[in-house]
């Protein structure tokens, strides 16, 4: 029997799985490989590894962690996740069945794009959502916001330390008038009009095509598209979630445990505030070193 099994192998699992490994606990990691930010060129904002690529991060870690002898990576989707503390089990995608004493959710959120040519291909590139990921590089130029929802005014004035030149694109969104006002106030455009294409360039800037009145010219596009979890594993053990503006997102205390006893959670699963690869590591070694203090006898 493993001590934990880990569903979900980016930052936060991988950040599990090392300090689960440096216990000398028995641990299986499952992964499909496909992280959240795989769509991105570079990572940014996180200490040692600041403008490397995501990708190439997580797979020195997976190459770190190969000196732990009782770390098992493994690529493959957790099908089904049943039972109770100290006796859980996991049926992967291969027809493995796995038991372990403790579960670690870390299978992250998908982003669900819009229905609109172009956005798809542009996230990650034109398309960003983070200006802590991405605001440096772009600082100084023509940001435009995709309105999302009363959230975005609080982006208005986040950005305000990266740019002083922002569009706001309504996207069909009724903007109240005071905050209307208060745009105007800070001399920030909103254009009326639901986005229907974006073109983006080489350079990463993007036209933004929009369904009346002329097409829009910008340096980068931030927006905030709807998230949902990457599986549905928790809604078979009845974890209790948050509501967020984005979507929802599982409920953990300041140990991250969920609301059932044994089973944890970290990385953008279990983050209602902010995605942030420094936070899903941090997030991550505490739900591995929770994981193994609630076994110490």
């Amino acid at each position: 029997m493993n001590d934990v099994i880990i569903i979900g192998g980016s930052f936060a699992g991988l950040a599990a799985a090392l300090q689960l490994g440096r216990a000398r606990r028995k641990v299986t990691v499952l992964d499909t490989g496909l992280p959240r930010n795989r769509f991105a060129d570079h990572s940014h904002g996180l200490l040692g590894h600041d403008h490397k690529p995501p990708l190439e991060i997580l797979a020195e870690a997976r190459q770190q962690l190969a000196r732990y002898p009782t770390v098992r990576l493994v690529n493959a989707r957790a099908e089904s996740i049943s039972g109770a503390i100290d006796d859980f089990s996991v049926l992967t995608g291969d027809g493995e069945s796995l038991k372990a004493r403790r579960l670690i959710l870390s299978y992250g959120v998908a982003d669900q794009m819009p229905d609109v040519p172009g956005f798809a291909e542009s996230w990650g590139s034109s398309i960003v959502p983070c200006p802590y990921c991405d605001g440096f590089e772009v600082a100084g130029r023509h940001w435009g916001l995709v309105w999302s929802g009363p959230q975005s005014h609080t982006y208005v004035r986040l950005y305000h330390d990266w740019t002083d030149t922002l569009t706001v694109l309504a996207n069909g969104h009724e903007i109240p008038p005071d905050i209307r006002a208060d745009l105007a106030r800070r001399g920030i455009p909103v254009v009326d009009g639901r986005v229907t294409e974006i073109a983006q360039h080489e350079d990463r800037s993007a036209t933004v095509k929009l369904d009346t009145g002329p097409n829009i010219a910008v340096d980068i596009v931030f927006a905030h598209p709807r998230n949902k979890p990457s599986a549905r594993l928790h809604e078979s053990l009845g974890l209790a979630t948050v509501d967020t503006p984005l979507g929802i997102a599982l409920k953990v205390d300041e140990r991250r445990e969920t609301s059932m006893p044994g089973v944890y959670a970290a990385g953008d699963l279990a983050n209602p505030l902010m995605a942030s690869v420094t936070l899903a590591i941090s997030h991550g070694a505490t739900a591995g070193i929770s994981a193994q203090q609630s076994m110490l006898v």
